[in-house]
């Protein structure tokens, strides 16, 4: 008699790695980039959000902004009214693809240590925000 190894059956093909399309929440507020910080935390509390996503004038997002960001900028010293959203932003960025895997997409947010990413399609335009649970 011949002994035989038996082997796990296989449950179905490989799993499919989750992606930020999955998890992402839908874009919210998008305001202009020569927005004022007042109006920018007016558009905040009236929409009920801890972030807003900032675009240039043709409509390609160049980042995010959050309340406190916005916050200290109001209370620093050197706030005018002069000062806009485009003014605020360092760089533009990082975005994320909805086809970015959550395991990379949330590896850039700890190395970073943000707590929210805009996702952008292909041609800059923002698709939604991964926001980290809370």
């Amino acid at each position: 008699m011949t002994m035989v190894q038996m082997q796990p059956r296989s449950t179905g093909a490989a799993p499919v790695p989750r992606t930020v399309a999955d998890a992402m929440e839908t874009a919210g507020p998008q305001v202009c980039d020569d927005m004022s910080v007042e109006v920018a935390l007016s558009v905040m509390a009236s929409a009920r959000t801890a972030h807003l996503l900032v675009c240039d004038n043709d409509g390609v997002c160049t980042g995010l902004l959050t309340q406190a960001q916005l916050t200290v900028v109001r209370d620093s010293s050197v706030h005018t009214d002069r000062i806009q959203l485009r003014d605020i932003l360092d760089v533009p960025g990082p975005f994320a693809s909805p086809v970015t895997t959550m395991t990379e997409a949330e590896h850039a947010m700890r190395y970073r240590r943000l707590d929210a990413l805009p996702v952008v399609d292909e041609h800059g335009n923002a698709l939604g925000i991964l926001a980290l649970a809370r």
